[in-house]
């Protein structure tokens, strides 16, 4: 849907009220101090001051969440920002919770690559003085074992795999992880979840909700939130 023309001459009027503000503001200020004008967002979405999202010309900008953090699956960041755009571009939840039941489902089906669910951890100290085995650093032995030094910088990539014990105990090195399958719930419910859920939270779905993928009646309207 194209603006409408009374919308393009309010976001005009705004930025120009800014830019008027800001050269008022910043002659107050000391020489060495200034006040910049950052963008115009239209949606946005806060979970703090330092964690956020907003949407500038159709691309999402993302500050503190997963969607820019290398410590998560593309998966889930693909997600995240599926999700985002639903809600900050189009305004559509259902278009939003549609995007995290279709990617559950394709996990729940084993339909996704492995490639899709690399996790990726910097080892910053030798693996020796580790004190608590972390799935990184499971990887990382797994990948010694095969002859490769790991030091300290190095960037590992690995899934968890199915099975039994502990999660730290599953991590599987990328590179070794062909025929491997992956753990369905970890990646639903440690992954998608946690990352889509602080999202949808705040449209009055639960956590449970996502679980169930049951969201069909906790449909609100979105004149709250934007």
């Amino acid at each position: 849907m194209k603006d409408s023309k009374e919308q393009i001459e309010l976001e005009a009027e705004i930025k120009s009220q800014a830019e008027l503000f800001l050269k008022d503001f910043n002659s107050t200020l000391p020489e060495s101090m200034e006040l910049e004008y950052e963008g115009f967002y239209r949606r946005g979405f806060f979970v703090t001051k330092k964690r956020y999202a907003v949407i500038e010309d159709g691309e999402i900008i993302a500050k503190g969440l997963e969607l820019v953090r290398r410590d998560w699956a593309p998966i889930v960041k693909q997600t995240q920002e599926a999700v985002l755009m639903a809600l900050l571009k189009e305004g559509d939840s259902d278009k939003a919770i549609n995007e995290v039941k279709k990617v559950m489902k394709r996990l729940r089906k084993g339909q996704v690559d492995n490639k899709e669910l690399i996790i990726h951890t910097q080892i910053n100290k030798p693996l020796s003085e580790y004190k608590q085995v972390g799935p990184h650093v499971v990887a990382a032995q797994i990948i010694e074992d095969h002859g490769i030094k790991v030091s300290r910088g190095t960037i590992i990539q690995y899934i968890i795999k199915k099975g039994k014990g502990s999660i730290s105990q599953r991590a599987v090195p990328y590179e070794y992880s062909e025929g491997v399958d992956y753990d369905k719930d970890y990646y639903v419910n440690n992954q998608i979840i946690p990352a889509v859920g602080r999202i949808m939270e705040s449209l009055g779905y639960s956590k449970k909700d996502l679980q169930d993928l049951s969201v069909g009646e906790k449909q609100q309207s979105l004149d709250a939130f934007f």
